[in-house]
């Protein structure tokens, strides 16, 4: 296990060099997926919220850049955490109404808020968005004086970004908050009786994943230089749906395999564009079938009770 997670960071770290731009650009796509993925697989996958907009918040991370880039000329990387804040607190005052919902019906309001924010932008509200045809010319990352745009610059830049996010999302759920979330996800009503507020722990998922698809949303505007309502899409939330069900709910590994079959393939069997969506929907029924649990479901977790210490000695 440790062999295969060895060979897979140095064939990421130095695979690249050996790549032409078009397919490292692939790969960087592959992680902004990722990363996105990750952040739903925490709502859906630990917290066991069936939620289908996360687009909307990928959105508001990326406008809040584009516009108070383009408009007050603030640099990419300081509106990195306020888009990160800005899409949390759209997601904190959307969820707050929504959050005792649970699976059907969650799933269609979180359907509704990615195309009210969609419908939204083309109509160009508060008229800075720019409507349908989004927002053109926005700057670049810069780190000591040095500015990210060359493919293979923003590969490293993005894959930083999601060892990180691993490293965040391993350490959130072997914490207790974690472990609350699992319960819920296991059985909602037997963790209320445990004396867990599950209404309080469900509302932090929500706002944490909608934290971390805001500052993706950053990354994605200053990668593409330009952003348009059609790139947030509802079919953008079943693409990160469909990577988190068909990797594995739950499971960092899997949902990371799953951006490289769900936004990989694609890319080598271009010849098949067009039946994409069709190949997906195949692909989600067999995986239905044959392996629900997803390609690597999380493995189980055994929790032993501590020993308690008698007469100052360990029994």
């Amino acid at each position: 296990m440790y062999l295969c997670f060895a060979v897979f960071v140095l064939a990421m770290a130095f695979g690249p060099s050996f790549l032409n731009p078009y397919w490292v650009d692939v790969l960087n796509n592959i992680g902004i997926y990722a990363i996105l993925a990750l952040s739903l697989n925490f709502i859906l996958g630990h917290a066991g919220m069936f939620h289908m907009g996360h687009a909307a918040f990928f959105a508001v991370g990326a406008y809040v850049t584009a516009i108070l880039n383009t408009m007050y000329h603030i640099p990419i990387v300081w509106l990195m955490p306020l888009s990160g804040i800005a899409a949390a607190l759209f997601a904190a005052i959307v969820a707050r109404p929504i959050i005792h919902l649970r699976g059907d019906y969650l799933l269609i309001v979180t359907i509704g808020i990615v195309e009210i924010v969609r419908i939204a932008l083309v109509n160009d509200i508060f008229g800075v968005t720019g409507g349908a045809n989004g927002i053109f010319g926005i700057g670049r990352p810069e780190f000591f004086g040095m500015k990210i745009r060359r493919p293979h610059q923003f590969y490293y830049y993005i894959w930083i970004f999601l060892g990180i996010s691993v490293l965040l999302f391993r350490m959130l759920e072997n914490s207790r908050f974690g472990r609350a979330l699992n319960c819920i996800k296991e059985d909602e009503l037997a963790a209320e009786g445990c004396g867990i507020n599950t209404a309080h722990y469900k509302l932090i998922a929500f706002v944490l994943g909608a934290f971390w698809a805001g500052m993706v949303g950053n990354i994605y505007a200053s990668k593409m230089m330009i952003i348009s309502p059609e790139s947030f899409s509802f079919w953008e939330s079943v693409l990160y749906f469909t990577i988190v069900i068909l990797g594995g709910s739950g499971s960092i590994p899997g949902v990371i395999l799953g951006a490289f079959l769900i936004v990989g393939l694609p890319e080598v069997f271009r010849q098949f564009a067009s039946a994409r969506m069709l190949i997906f929907g195949a692909a989600m029924v067999i995986m239905m079938i044959f392996r629900p649990s997803g390609i690597l479901p999380p493995l189980p977790r055994t929790y032993k009770l501590a020993k308690e210490n008698r007469g100052g000695s360990e029994s």
